[in-house]
C-alpha cells in the first residue's frame, strides 16, 4: 500500500510513522475510520476489519526491550506464534512498515522469513477486529454475561492449559517467583506518599500464608500442574463470540507465563468479581476443575487470588509514578480496592488478621 503523498528523502521519524499509519493509505479500502489506542507498550491501529499493533521502542529491564527493530522483530514472531494457540483465525500475519524513494507501504510478510533491512522502518501484528460487544468487559459493563459464556470459555481454556507445555521449574524457582513479586509489592505500596496503610499487614499476611503452603505449592510442580499458559488472562482479552477466543498473551517473558492454571482462572475470577460479577470465577473454576480432573486446595487458590490483587493494587498504585499520569485520581481507589480484594482471599487461609494480631500481642523487643 502506498500513501499516494509527495516523496520525501529524509527518513521519516515515529510521529510520521503514526500519522501515515492512521491515514486510509494504510488501510483496506472500505475500513472505515481509523482509531488509535495507545498503551505503555504498543499503539494500535483499528478500523472496521483489522488491527495492527505497533510496539513502542521501549526498555523495561528484566522483562523486555524492544529498542530496536531487529527485537520489534523476534517479539512480533512471538507474539504471533503464540497467541495463535487460542486466537488462531485472529492472528493474521506480520506486516513490514517499508520506507522506499520517499514513500511508505506495508507488506504483508512471512514472518519465518523476515529481515530488518535498510529498507524496512519497523514490524506491526495484523490481526483481526474483534467486535467489542463480545469482549468480556464488555459484557460484564452491559450486564450481558451469562453462565452459558462462561462455559464455553471454559471449553477452550480446558484443552489448552491440558495440552500446553509443561514449564521446566522446580519447586524452589516456583516459590522464588512469589517471593519476589511479594517484595516488589511491599516495596511500593508502602511508600507514604499513597497512603495506604493497610498494605504493610496485608504484605505480612501475604508471606506468611507463602510460607504456610509452601508444601502445597511445591506439589503443584512436582505434578507437573504448571504449564507455560496466557500470563494476562484479563477480560479485556476475552472474546465470547462462537467459538470463544482469547487475545494478547504475554508473549515478551517466558517467565511470567508459567503458571499453575488455576491461578490464571483465579486472576480472571477476580477481575470479574471487580466488575461486578463474583460468580464468574466459581464457575469457571468447577468447570475447568472437572475438565481437567484436577482440583488444588482451597486455601492455594485463595493465595493465587491474593497474589494476582496485591500485584494488580501495586500496578494501579505504580500509574502514579508517571512524569504524567493518565486519570491520576483513578489509581489510589482502585488500589485499595484491590487490597481489599487481598484481604478476603487471605482472610480464607489465615482467618482474617490473625498473624498481625500474634504480632501485636508480641512484647517490644522480642524474636
Amino acid at each position: 500500500m502506498s500513501d499516494g503523498l509527495p516523496a520525501h528523502p529524509v527518513p521519516p521519524q515515529a510521529d510520521d510513522r503514526l500519522r501515515w499509519l492512521r491515514s486510509p493509505a494504510a488501510h483496506a479500502p472500505g475500513s472505515g475510520e481509523v482509531r488509535l489506542v495507545e498503551t505503555h507498550m504498543s499503539w494500535v491501529l483499528l478500523d472496521d476489519l483489522h488491527a495492527m499493533k505497533l510496539k513502542k521502542p521501549v526498555q523495561r529491564p528484566p522483562w523486555l526491550d524492544f529498542s530496536t527493530a531487529a527485537l520489534r522483530l523476534q517479539d512480533a514472531r512471538l507474539e504471533l506464534r503464540l497467541n495463535r494457540r487460542l486466537a488462531p483465525q485472529v492472528y493474521l500475519g506480520l506486516l513490514a512498515l517499508k520506507w522506499h524513494a520517499g514513500r511508505f507501504s506495508l507488506l504483508l510478510t512471512d514472518p519465518a522469513a523476515a529481515r530488518s533491512d535498510e529498507g524496512t522502518l519497523d514490524w506491526l501484528v495484523l490481526m483481526q477486529r474483534l467486535p467489542d460487544a463480545w469482549m468480556l468487559d464488555h459484557l460484564l459493563a452491559a450486564q450481558r454475561l451469562r453462565p452459558q459464556h462462561i462455559d464455553a470459555l471454559a471449553g477452550v481454556l480446558a484443552p489448552f492449559y491440558r495440552q500446553a507445555a509443561r514449564a521446566p521449574l522446580d519447586a524452589g524457582a516456583h516459590q522464588a517467583r512469589f517471593q519476589a513479586e511479594s517484595r516488589l509489592d511491599a516495596e511500593l505500596l508502602q511508600r507514604p506518599a499513597f497512603g495506604l496503610t493497610e498494605a504493610a499487614a496485608l504484605n505480612r499476611r501475604f508471606d506468611a500464608a507463602l510460607a504456610q503452603l509452601a508444601g502445597p505449592l511445591a506439589r503443584r510442580v512436582l505434578q507437573q500442574r504448571i504449564v507455560d499458559g496466557h500470563g494476562d488472562l484479563r477480560p479485556e482479552h476475552v472474546c465470547l463470540r462462537t467459538p470463544p477466543v482469547v487475545i494478547d498473551c504475554l508473549e515478551f517473558a517466558a517467565a511470567l507465563r508459567q503458571v499453575d492454571p488455576f491461578e490464571e482462572i483465579a486472576f480472571l475470577g477476580l477481575e470479574c468479581e471487580m466488575a461486578g460479577a463474583a460468580w464468574v470465577g466459581p464457575q469457571l473454576h468447577a468447570a475447568c476443575a472437572a475438565a481437567l480432573q484436577d482440583e488444588p486446595p482451597a486455601a492455594l487458590v485463595a493465595l493465587y487470588k491474593a497474589s494476582r490483587a496485591l500485584l494488580r493494587a501495586r500496578l494501579a498504585a505504580a500509574h502514579l509514578l508517571d512524569a504524567q499520569p493518565r486519570t491520576p485520581g483513578r489509581w489510589l481507589p482502585l488500589a485499595h480496592r484491590y487490597l481489599a480484594q487481598a484481604a478476603t482471599a487471605l482472610g480464607h487461609i489465615d482467618g482474617g488478621a490473625a498473624v498481625d494480631a500474634i504480632s501485636a500481642a508480641r512484647p517490644c523487643g522480642s524474636a
